[in-house]
């Protein structure tokens, strides 16, 4: 995993889990790596993930069984899209928008454009 300058570690690292939840590698009820397979397969401290972890439970999106490791929770997906939803609109979409103003980009390509791209 390459990580960027912009955002802390571990948030990518949950990014990294949220998008294997939604594209259902890893699905309700379903066993998560450990603490330390994820580090070693990130090639992060286990700090990092444990740090990761702990943010996704706040969050709902897994639960721990005692003894047994990190799972999945049933409404994971409902609680990733709500939280990456707020992010997009939150920090993402104030940056596009601005993008769009300088760049001088009207509406009708901005159409057009998101037109061809749902059609791949």
């Amino acid at each position: 995993m390459e990580f960027r300058d912009n955002k802390a570690i571990y948030l990518q690292i949950a990014e990294f889990i949220c998008e294997r939840i939604l594209f259902k590698q890893w699905a309700v009820g379903d066993k998560i790596p450990s603490v330390r397979e994820l580090a070693v397969q990130l090639e992060v401290n286990p700090n990092t993930v444990a740090r990761t972890v702990e943010f996704l439970q706040q969050k709902d999106v897994i639960f721990t069984k005692r003894g047994m490791g990190y799972f999945v929770s049933d409404d994971a997906v409902d609680k990733v899209m709500a939280f990456k939803k707020d992010d997009f609109l939150q920090n993402d979409l104030p940056l596009f928008f601005k993008n769009i103003q300088l760049l001088k980009i009207d509406f009708e390509e901005l159409k057009r454009r998101f037109e061809e791209f749902k059609a791949i």
